[in-house]
C-alpha cells in the first residue's frame, strides 16, 4: 500500500499537465493529502516488528541482464521519511496557494520533487534509488529559476550544479560496488563482503556525494543561497525533504553497504559535523536577511544530523533520523513564515521588519513563528530537543569531547534564532525628534493582508507534528531504532 504515495504523485503530476489552471491547486492538494494519509495509515498499521528490516512490498524484474529491478521496500527509517515528506508536500501547496503565475507547471514541478523523494525513501535497488534522486533535482531548478526572487537564476543554477556533482560521485560509488558484485539490491549488497581497500576510498565517494545535498561543510554554500532565492514553497520542500534525501542515502546506502569503511572515516565526519554546526550558526548570527538566517540555521541543523550518523551507535544514528523528521517540520514552518512575511511587505531585511510591527499586523504569524523558534533551539516539549538530545547521549559515548563543542554551538543556534524573533516580529526602532523619543512603526503595517485560511492550515500541521513528536518522540523511535539495529555497520 505504501507504494501508491509514489504513483498517486506522479498520477496528480501528470494530470496537471492537461486539466485547466483553475482545478491546479486542487489537485495538488488532493495528491500529496493522499500520499500524507498513506504514510500516516501505514505508520499506524504496520507492526512495528515489520518495520525492524527493509522488507519488500513490490519487485519486477526491470533490465534483467543488467540485474536492475523495480524494487521497492519499507522500514521504520523509510516510513519516518515518508511521513515528513507527506506533511511537508501538503503544507507547501497550503502556502503556495495563491500563486497564479503558470499554476500547474508550478504544481507539477512540485509534485515531481516530492514523488521523487518517495522513490528515494522506498528503493531497494540501488540504481533505481539513483533515478529517483537525480529526477528531484531538475525540478528544484525550474522551481527557483522559475518562481524564485532574490537571485534566483544564481540560485538555481548553483544548487543544480552541487547537486550534479553529488550525483556524479554517488555514480562512480554504485558503479565500484556494481562492479564488485554483479548486484544493485540493496539486501544483496548489505551481505556481500567488500575488500578493506575498495572500502577505504568507495565509502569516503559515495558518503560525500549524498553528504553534498545533506549540507555537509564546507560544500554547504549551495544550501542558503538556494534557500533564498526559492519561492516559499521551493525553501520548504529544500529544507523539509530535499536535504533528507542526502542523509539517508548516506545512512541506506554508503554506512551500510561499506561498514569498514565507514568506521575508518567517521572520526573525520564527526568533525566536519562539529564544524558545520558552529560555522553556519556563527554565519547565521551576522545575517541582515531572514531567510539567510535560516538558511545558514539548516545547515548548522543538519550538522547535527551527521554527527548522530558518525556516532555508529544505534542511540546516535535514530536520533539523526529522528532529526531528519524535526528539522524537515522546524524548517518547513520557519521557511513557511518568512515567506508569509516577504509576500505581505517585499522586504525580508530584519532592520527594516523591526520598525514594522509585525506582531500586531501579523499575529498568527508572530505566534507560528514564536513555536517554530521555540522548536528549533531545543526546548523541551519539541521535537528538536527530543532529537538531539538523542544525538548528544549517542555521541557522548563515541566521541565525548564533540559534546562540549557542540553545547557552544547550540548557544550560538539560540542568539541567532532570538535575534530573526525579536527583529521580524517583537523589535521596536526608536528615533529621536527635537529631544523627545518615540517609538516609531510602519503604518501601512497595519494595512498587510491577514494569514489566510491556507496559511493557517499549513502551520497548524507543522506546529502539531513538531508538538506531538516532542511530548511523545517514542512514536517515531519504536519504529526507527529496530530498523536502525538491524543494520550492518553497528555489527562491525
Amino acid at each position: 500500500m505504501i507504494a501508491w504515495t509514489i504513483y498517486i504523485t506522479f498520477a496528480g503530476a501528470i494530470l496537471l499537465l492537461f486539466l485547466p489552471r483553475t482545478s491546479a491547486r486542487w489537485i495538488a492538494l488532493a495528491t500529496t493529502v493522499a500520499g500524507f494519509a498513506i504514510s500516516l495509515l501505514a505508520l499506524s498499521r504496520m507492526p512495528i516488528v515489520d518495520l525492524a528490516t527493509f522488507k519488500t512490498i513490490v519487485r519486477i524484474p526491470w533490465v534483467p541482464m543488467l540485474g536492475m529491478e523495480y524494487h521497492l521496500a519499507v522500514d521504520g527509517i523509510s516510513l519516518t521519511l515518508a511521513l515528513v515528506t507527506g506533511l511537508t508536500a501538503v503544507s507547501a501547496v497550503l502556502f503556495s496557494w495563491d500563486v497564479e503565475h503558470r499554476q500547474n507547471e508550478f504544481f507539477f514541478w512540485l509534485l515531481l520533487v516530492v514523488g521523487g523523494s518517495y522513490g528515494v525513501f522506498f528503493s531497494a535497488d540501488l540504481f533505481l534509488l539513483f533515478v529517483f534522486y537525480e529526477l528531484v533535482i531538475v525540478p528544484k531548478y525550474f522551481l527557483i529559476a522559475i518562481w524564485g526572487s532574490t537571485n534566483k537564476e544564481y540560485g538555481a543554477m548553483k544548487l543544480t550544479l552541487y547537486s550534479f556533482f553529488g550525483g556524479a560521485l554517488v555514480f562512480i560509488g554504485i558503479i565500484a560496488a556494481y562492479a564488485a558484485t554483479g548486484s544493485l539490491n540493496l539486501y544483496d549488497l548489505a551481505q556481500f563482503q567488500f575488500s578493506t581497500q575498495l572500502q577505504s576510498w568507495a565509502f569516503p565517494v559515495l558518503f560525500l556525494g549524498f553528504a553534498v545535498l545533506a549540507g555537509i561543510w564546507p560544500l554547504h554554500t549551495w544550501a542558503p543561497t538556494g534557500h533564498v532565492a526559492a519561492p516559499t514553497a521551493g525553501s520548504m520542500l529544500l529544507a523539509g525533504i530535499v536535504m533528507k534525501l542526502g542523509a539517508y542515502g548516506a545512512l541506506r546506502v554508503a554506512m551500510n553497504i561499506f561498514p569498514q569503511g565507514f568506521h575508518m572515516w567517521s572520526g573525520y565526519i564527526a568533525v566536519f559535523a562539529v564544524i558545520g554546526i558552529l560555522y553556519a550558526a556563527a554565519v547565521a548570527l551576522r545575517q541582515r536577511d531572514l531567510k539567510f538566517v535560516i538558511g545558514y540555521s539548516s545547515v548548522s541543523h543538519m550538522g547535527f544530523v551527521l554527527l548522530g550518523l558518525a556516532t555508529a551507535n544505534a542511540l546516535g544514528v535514530s536520533g539523526a533520523v529522528l532529526q531528519m523528521f524535526s528539522h524537515g517540520v522546524i524548517g518547513a514552518l520557519l521557511f513557511a513564515i518568512a515567506g508569509t512575511i516577504y509576500r505581505r511587505t517585499h522586504t525580508r531585511d530584519l532592520d527594516t521588519l523591526s520598525t514594522m510591527g509585525l506582531s500586531r499586523a501579523l499575529p498568527f504569524a508572530a505566534f507560528a513563528f514564536v513555536i517554530a523558534s521555540a522548536a528549533s533551539m531545543g526546548i523541551p516539549g519539541f521535537s528538536g530537543f527530543a532529537a538531539e538530545i538523542t544525538i548528544l547521549i549517542g555521541t557522548w559515548k563515541s566521541y565525548p569531547m564533540a559534546v562540549w563543542i557542540t553545547g557552544a554551538g547550540m548557544v550560538l543556534v539560540a542568539a541567532f534564532t532570538l535575534r530573526a524573533l525579536k527583529k521580524s516580529f517583537f523589535d521596536t526602532a526608536v528615533s529621536t525628534n527635537g529631544g523627545a523619543t518615540s517609538v516609531s512603526s510602519n503604518a501601512s503595517a497595519n494595512a498587510l493582508p491577514p494569514i489566510t485560511i491556507a496559511e493557517k492550515w499549513g502551520a497548524g500541521l507543522l506546529m502539531f507534528a513538531t508538538l506531538a513528536i516532542g511530548l511523545y518522540p517514542r512514536l517515531l523511535l519504536d519504529r526507527i531504532m529496530p530498523a536502525v539495529e538491524a543494520m550492518r555497520f553497528l555489527k562491525q
